[in-house]
């Protein structure tokens, strides 16, 4: 059997927080929190967002919500983080931002921002279907699986 890695551009580890890939053949970010998804995990993610925005050219964006054991998320929490969102991005280069839910409840909360971000820069999709997130991103769907070992920076 062929190992299915020496298929894919391997991704790179980038600064930020835990479970970042970062492939640059496809100018994609993928992220997996795991954990409680709460407030603070929110305002971490939307700081570390800004930051890299500022410094880097646009990337497209996976955020895969499977690994979640918890939403302690208040829902008028969402809608300031997808209105602080909106504000830092004005003017931006548009770009995608797919999220992965296989849970009906951050499912919905994935749904709520997309939107909240309507007619923004971010094209915000929530999806139930890992092939659909990889069709919309112009990806492999191997790659959404987030499987592989990062390599260092360079």
């Amino acid at each position: 059997m062929a190992d299915d890695s020496e298929l894919f551009p391997a991704s790179r580890i980038i600064p930020g927080p835990a479970d970042l890939w970062h492939y640059p053949a496809y100018n994609l970010v993928a992220w997996q929190p795991k954990g409680v998804l709460d407030d603070l995990l929110l305002d971490e993610i939307g700081e570390w967002l800004c930051t890299v925005e500022k410094e880097s050219p646009p990337f497209e964006r996976f955020v895969d919500l499977s690994r979640l054991t918890q939403i302690a998320v208040r829902t008028d929490h969402v809608f300031e983080f997808a209105r602080k969102r909106a504000e830092e991005v004005a003017g931006m280069t548009r770009v995608n931002s797919a999220i992965f839910s296989d849970d009906w409840i951050s499912f919905g909360i994935a749904r709520l921002y997309e939107e909240l971000m309507a007619g923004t820069p971010i094209d915000v999709r929530a999806f139930h279907d890992r092939a659909e997130a990889a069709a919309w991103l112009g990806v492999p769907v191997e790659i959404l699986k987030l499987g592989d070992e990062p390599a260092p920076a360079h």
